[in-house]
């Protein structure tokens, strides 16, 4: 592969996932969440536990004190409720509040409308040739 084409599949690559996520975030517009708070929830959805904040950061990848922002937002709907860690009293552990499981299906068809439209026409041998380059990828990425 030259750099050319490689420099051509890292901009493909960059591309797809902004678009992709602008068309999400596009799509769940009226359910009236940021894209920062419904990609917390549903980060926050995908945990077997409620987990702590620093947990939950590192899910979503974003800093701490931004994190805790949006948690003051979600938190303010009504959506998230932050608890003490006894073994840790500077932890706190996110749940997600019963309101917010309405809202996470909602998110949750949504995505999962998109994802279909997207892959459409696309085989499976396709798809996982795909993840098998992404996962190399991702693997010298998490070498450095």
């Amino acid at each position: 592969m030259t750099q050319s084409d490689q420099h051509r599949f890292a901009m493909q690559l960059a591309q797809l996932s902004r678009s992709w996520r602008a068309e999400l975030d596009r799509r769940l517009a009226g359910l009236g969440l940021s894209q920062a708070r419904w990609l917390v929830l549903l980060h926050l959805a995908r945990f077997e536990a409620p987990p702590t904040q620093r947990e939950l950061a590192q899910s979503v990848g974003v800093e701490g004190p931004t994190l805790a922002r949006l948690l003051d937002s979600l938190e303010g709907q009504g959506l998230v409720s932050r608890h003490a860690v006894p073994e840790d009293r500077r932890a706190k552990k996110i749940e997600l509040s019963p309101q917010a499981q309405p809202l996470i299906e909602k998110i949750e068809a949504i995505s999962t409308q998109l994802r279909h439209e997207l892959f459409a026409g696309i085989d499976e041998e396709e798809l996982r040739r795909c993840q098998q380059v992404h996962a190399r990828i991702l693997g010298n990425l998490e070498k450095r």
